[in-house]
């Protein structure tokens, strides 16, 4: 059996995405967000493949973030767990995953359909509508099935999407209190501003063990306006406050990045707190940008990839940001093929 070194876990979704100012009124969604789909948005799906021409990409934040991770490190490096049914859209993320070398074990559903994603493009936004389906069914227990467990004991890095929280907080805790007590690295993605806003508390109970936090400039506002901080706006002040909450495991430093799109990303490490890094990014032009959507699973990607190939962080956010970039000039969360070398 391979012996990966990141072990990812998330919500394994088919993108399905369509460009129309259309459907964004239709559903009265935003044109830059992120949200689990409530009753009035569930036809969205079938619309969308009945009346538009669409586009299929595999999705899921985690597994968009362990693609790009995949395509930074050497094959058999990095594997991903979720839950999928037995179904079409299944086989479409397994085919996908399989083309650029990224190995999964999920745990199959044979009565769930697998989870979707609604992607609604209007110029450079990307508004996300998603029904977890089957990625909500997923049992803890997987994690322990033989399959599974040698590959999690054997994992230096694990990471974890913030969406994950949303129904399966025992899991990460198990996986992150596992990492903490072996002094491996735990990572984990806010992922989108209702995370933070409306699920605080499930985060609070995972951050004693995470080593690094990776969100962008909107999800570090909603932190800091859940936690009643002073200025939310205030990145290299939040990226502190978060640094230095408890951890669990106190002799292994903890890193908090904020990106912010085509500004410059910046990060916190909890042993020199008052000295933020800021990190350029190389701007793309708007003409070189095809689609935002995956950006910031490119980035973790990227970031993750050259973290666990033993880079200095300055290194692993550029890295992230040769990933983001790539990202933005294709359509969706893809990367470009043949592989261009970015370590």
């Amino acid at each position: 059996m391979a012996s990966y070194s990141l072990f990812c876990l998330g919500n394994p979704l088919l993108d399905i995405q369509v460009t129309s100012d259309e459907v964004l009124k239709k559903y009265e969604l935003k044109a830059n967000d992120a949200i689990l789909a409530e009753e009035k948005h569930l036809p969205i799906y079938e619309d969308l493949v009945k009346n538009h021409k669409v586009t299929y990409v595999a999705g899921g934040a985690s597994q968009n973030a362990a693609r790009g991770a995949a395509y930074v490190l050497p094959p058999k490096s990095v594997v991903y767990t979720g839950c999928v049914g037995k179904d079409e859209l299944a086989e479409q993320l397994k085919a996908a995953n399989k083309r650029e070398g990224l190995d999964e074990v999920y745990q199959v559903k044979e009565d769930e359909k697998t989870g979707a994603c609604a992607v609604v493009i209007t110029g450079h936004h990307r508004s996300l509508v998603t029904t977890l389906r089957a990625a909500e069914k997923f049992d803890k227990s997987h994690l322990s099935s033989a399959a599974v467990a040698p590959l999690v004991e054997a994992a230096k890095v694990y990471y974890v999407e913030g969406y994950f929280l949303t129904h399966g907080t025992e899991t990460v805790l198990e996986l992150s209190q596992k990492s903490a007590a072996a002094g491996k690295t735990f990572a984990l993605n806010f992922s989108a501003p209702f995370i933070p806003q409306f699920f605080g508390a499930q985060l609070q109970q995972v951050l004693p063990y995470c080593d690094i936090i990776i969100g962008n400039e909107a999800e570090a506002e909603a932190y800091a306006t859940a936690n009643g901080l002073p200025d939310p706006k205030d990145l290299p002040a939040i990226a502190k406050y978060i640094a230095l909450l408890p951890k669990s495991n106190a002799s292994k430093p903890r890193t908090v990045i904020f990106t912010q799109g085509a500004e410059s990303t910046v990060y916190v490490t909890s042993t020199a707190p008052d000295s933020p890094k800021v990190v350029a990014v190389h701007a793309l032009t708007d003409a070189e940008i095809v689609d935002t959507n995956g950006a910031g699973d490119a980035f973790a990607g990227g970031f993750l990839g050259a973290y666990v190939a033993g880079k200095e962080l300055d290194e692993c956010v550029e890295v992230g940001h040769k990933l983001g970039s790539m990202c933005v000039q294709q359509v969706g969360p893809q990367y470009k093929w043949p592989k261009v070398q970015v370590l």
